[in-house]
């Protein structure tokens, strides 16, 4: 649900979106679009949209209802669901809606079989293994009994074979990834040679980026799409570096007032002013996905340039130290745009900054910063 009553402004570029898929499509051929949560909290019908004009013909959500939704949004390209049926609706919504959805268990594949009976056209599944996640998904030695069972149920057709990367944006970690790719090209080769000439994808961002042998005939390009680079902070940076964010977030600054030096700010008085100092109240709290673990972390752009996030982070106010600024001669006034994401100059607050603060991932700081309302520049 949007949290509707606020001042933050999310601004979302869809060409920067654009710009993304264009980096990824053109590395790896055929970038199937991850628009899973709602667009990592971009938007799923605009962010899809703006992909299906750059060429996009495959889009992975993650539940049946949100493929549900894309179909009739318009959507004319293959829709993936991620997580595959979990409960009567999904089984009941897949034929209807041509929803692909991942398989990965004998449940699944049995009422599935359920789910087709009568139906005029095979459904179309992607069967889903597990190389090494340990999460979801059959084996390599399930492949035997999977040809037996798909062989007797003409209804269901397999057109993907889809597994999931664990560590291929972690370069120390890299030998795990050959493991799983070992792993998967068995489960692909049992397949075709029973009779089944599915489609494999197993890339992800990173594994477009630095794994060309994975790309096979599709890649689920994800937080790349908005313009995380996954191999940030690695020696292979450079591989992502044309990446661009996609999502800023601002809100505006309601007070500015001094304090004096040994004065403290906020609840539980967890900052105190070393010296008589200016602070500036911005109206963005954890109300509005601001997590109070940024309290006394990180800080936000302002006239671009990084001031300190001062205190406890409130449930709709947040305060920052000004008075750097206020010396430079770029002083803050009310009204004035607080960026907690973006902005522009040394100040800017990219993804990965505010990730390390929070103490999460980009992904996190997209889906719940993504609540809030979004306009599209």
């Amino acid at each position: 649900m949007t949290i509707l009553y606020n001042k933050l402004r999310v601004r979302v570029s869809l060409d920067a979106i654009r710009e993304n898929y264009r980096i990824l499509n053109s590395i790896s051929g055929n970038a199937f679009a991850v628009v899973k949560a709602d667009a990592y909290g971009h938007g799923l019908i605009r962010v899809a949209e703006a992909l299906a004009e750059e060429g996009a013909d495959t889009f992975a959500v993650g539940t049946v209802d949100e493929a549900v939704f894309l179909r009739k949004s318009g959507c004319r390209g293959r829709i993936i669901a991620l997580l595959g049926p979990v409960d009567d609706n999904d089984y009941k919504a897949l034929v209807p809606n041509r929803i692909i959805p991942f398989v990965g268990n004998w449940e699944q594949l049995a009422r599935l079989r359920e789910a087709v009976a009568g139906a005029e056209k095979p459904l179309e599944i992607s069967l889903k293994f597990d190389t090494g996640m340990a999460r979801l998904g059959f084996r390599h030695s399930d492949v035997p009994r999977l040809l037996s069972v798909l062989g007797e149920e003409p209804l269901l057709r397999p057109v993907m074979a889809s597994s999931h990367l664990a560590t291929a944006d972690e370069p120390g970690n890299w030998s795990f990834v050959q493991e799983q790719s070992r792993i998967f090209q068995a489960v692909l080769d049992a397949l075709r040679e029973g009779g089944v000439p599915v489609e494999g994808n197993i890339a992800n961002t990173a594994g477009i980026l630095a794994h060309g042998a994975l790309h096979h005939q599709g890649q689920r390009a994800g937080i790349g799409l908005y313009g995380c680079n996954p191999l940030a902070g690695t020696e292979h940076e450079a591989l992502g570096a044309k990446l661009r964010p996609a999502m800023q977030v601002s809100a505006p600054i309601v007070e500015i007032h001094p304090v004096r030096a040994g004065q403290s700010v906020s609840y539980g008085c967890t900052w105190r002013a070393r010296r008589d100092s200016v602070v500036a109240i911005v109206a963005a709290g954890y109300a509005d996905a601001y997590s109070r673990g940024l309290s006394n972390k990180g800080g936000m752009c302002l006239h671009g340039e990084r001031v300190p996030v001062v205190g406890r982070v409130c449930m709709q106010l947040t305060a920052v130290d000004v008075t750097a600024l206020a010396e430079s001669g770029k002083s803050a006034q009310v009204g004035d745009e607080a960026f907690l994401l973006g902005g522009e100059g040394p100040g800017r607050i990219s993804p990965e900054d505010l990730a390390s603060w929070w103490g999460t991932i980009t992904y996190e700081v997209f889906c719940l910063l993504g609540l809030n309302r979004r306009e599209y520049v």
